[in-house]
């Protein structure tokens, strides 16, 4: 891996936070787009379906750097309604394990974890969706999406915070408040992060399918005919999947997956990679999570074809060469986005506008 990330996994994320973005992204050089916006996702002209999920924009000179580098839908990193604590450091390792795909059968066990990034590039990333106080990201948020080109397109992030001795009904709450503060940006679209930790269970919020529809109606309820996405990790029964695809086609625009895949993360010796309680399993993404992003994809295209359902979808997971782009389109996204890959390699998005204008589409 000889190109600098743009997020440094060797510092901390509050300097990333203050001092990044780095490598090709600090440079100021535009990449000039040609023509005029063709395609349209959730209401909006954009020059290619195509961007960086919540993650590794961690605020508006992020943002304003991925849109000058050609990735033109862009999402600012997940924030919520209160300030909360980023991980403790290290956030970010490479992960390596045997074979092409990190598999079900592979999550069973343990994945080796180190400072070692090789190509295809395969990472753990812990965090914890740290946030600032509302009052400072939304003023930061009103910046990224001033950076927001022709044909470009900024979405903001937002999920409900679980906190000690909380009832449902208060995590519920707190979601739909992160919402309004986030509707009060103006964001042209919202995301909510259904991909993150649940009241009550040691799952995600997509899994409780009673709390995810309480969850999406009450944010509804707030941000009015706002463009939703809803964030979703990678369902292992298909009946669920299609349970949630009946909330979002009553609440939401669009489905975005995957997340992450969770894992056991340890280091040469055995030992558990990243420090601190609770944080043994990791989320792992990258090239190894390709199989499940493309399967979720392909889902719930299925879904949505069989039961007539609107809802666009967003592929994500395993994005880090321009093919993968184009297999994604095919198998039915509509939009498709790379963390990982962008994050190590910042001229992606230029790459695959590059190729033949049949190749970009689905």
């Amino acid at each position: 891996m000889n190109t600098t990330p743009f997020y440094d996994p060797t510092i901390s994320y509050e300097d990333n936070y203050q001092k990044g973005p780095f490598g090709a992204f600090a440079k100021a050089d535009k990449f000039q787009q040609k023509g005029a916006p063709d395609y349209e996702f959730l209401g909006q002209k954009v020059y290619l379906p195509f961007g960086i999920p919540a993650g590794p924009l961690l605020n508006s000179n992020f943002v304003k750097a991925a849109f000058q580098k050609g990735f033109d839908v862009c999402v600012y990193k997940t924030v919520r309604a209160d300030i909360f604590p980023c991980h403790p450091f290290p956030n970010v390792l490479a992960i390596h394990f045997d074979g092409k795909d990190l598999t079900l059968k592979h999550l069973e066990d343990t994945v080796l974890a180190d400072n070692k990034y090789e190509d295809p590039i395969s990472i753990t990333n812990s965090f914890g969706v740290p946030s600032r106080k509302a009052e400072i990201w939304q003023e930061d948020v009103k910046k990224a999406i001033s950076y927001a080109g022709k044909g470009q397109l900024m979405i903001l992030s937002f999920m409900g915070t679980v906190k000690k001795d909380q009832s449902q009904q208060e995590f519920i709450d707190d979601f739909v408040l992160a919402a309004k503060l986030s509707q009060e940006t103006g964001a042209k679209v919202l995301e909510a992060n259904l991909s993150c930790p649940n009241i009550g269970n040691e799952g995600l919020v997509c899994y409780n399918l009673e709390v995810t529809k309480k969850v999406t109606e009450g944010i509804r309820k707030v941000i009015g005919n706002t463009p939703l996405v809803l964030k979703i990790g990678y369902y292992r029964d298909d009946k669920d999947l299609e349970k949630f695809a009946e909330i979002a086609n009553e609440y939401a625009d669009d489905i975005a997956g995957i997340n992450t895949l969770q894992a056991s993360v340890v280091d040469k010796d055995g030992e558990q990679a990243l420090p601190g309680p609770g944080r043994l399993k990791s989320g792992v993404c990258g090239q190894g999570i390709k199989w499940a992003g493309l399967e979720t994809v392909k889902k719930l295209k299925n879904i949505r074809e069989k039961r007539g359902f609107s809802y666009s979808i967003t592929g994500v997971g395993g994005v880090t060469r321009p093919q993968d782009y184009v297999v994604y389109r095919k198998a039915g996204a509509d939009c498709v986005m790379s963390a990982t890959g962008a994050m190590w390699n910042p001229l992606l998005a230029q790459q695959i506008k590059e190729q033949a204008p049949d190749q970009n589409q689905a």
